[in-house]
């Protein structure tokens, strides 16, 4: 049986995680073996194989931890007793910062999910489609109420909104002048200032 932590209670499965996301952002996917994760992670083949069933799971692993926990704060700022102008920043502010927070995941991840098995692609995308539609309803239900600008589809808006997200992995540097939240409340305002009535 796997050891579940190592010597100072580190999970193995995320150990395996750690050593994978590093060597995939310095290496690329393609260029990474199992030998190598493992070797990274301290493990043998049999630990990966007990907790992931192929390398193809580490990668999706890589993407969707950090979707779950982008959902979850997204579902609270959405959930939120708030104004909907409040909750829909901070959520557009939000999706930046645990981007710039995962950065490493975000550029594997659009680097590499052509490698994804196509059912795992499949998986990927209607995580993520389920995540916009969340978002777009914020938008929608401001412009319903007369919050928010009709001129602009919320589609439009989404897109515009994640197309920036999205290429974050691109540009942004850790030692460069804006920090996460700087980064997070210039986007989340361009935002906010393109739905104004």
């Amino acid at each position: 049986m796997a050891r579940t932590t190592d010597g100072d209670g580190t999970p193995v499965p995320q150990r395996l995680l750690a050593a994978a996301t590093r060597l995939f952002a310095e290496q690329g996917y393609d260029r990474t073996s199992v030998q190598e994760i493992v070797e990274a992670a301290g493990v043998t083949k049999g630990a990966l194989y007990h907790y992931f069933g192929s390398k193809d799971d580490l990668l999706h692993e890589v993407y969707a931890r950090v979707l779950r926990v982008q959902q979850e704060r997204l579902d609270a700022f959405a959930d939120a007793d708030e104004p909907v102008e409040k909750r829909l920043r901070g959520a557009a502010a939000d999706v930046v910062v645990t981007t710039i927070e995962n950065l490493d995941d975000a550029s594997i991840f659009f680097r590499s999910m052509h490698h994804l098995s196509p059912e795992k692609n499949k998986l990927v995308r209607a995580e993520r489609r389920r995540y916009h539609e969340r978002f777009r309803a914020l938008i929608e239900e401001g412009q319903r109420t007369g919050v928010f600008s009709t001129a602009t589809p919320a589609d439009l808006v989404v897109d515009y909104h994640f197309g920036s997200v999205h290429h974050l992995s691109t540009w942004y540097r850790p030692d460069g002048p804006l920090s996460p939240q700087e980064v997070a409340d210039h986007l989340a305002d361009l935002l906010l200032r393109a739905l104004r009535p």
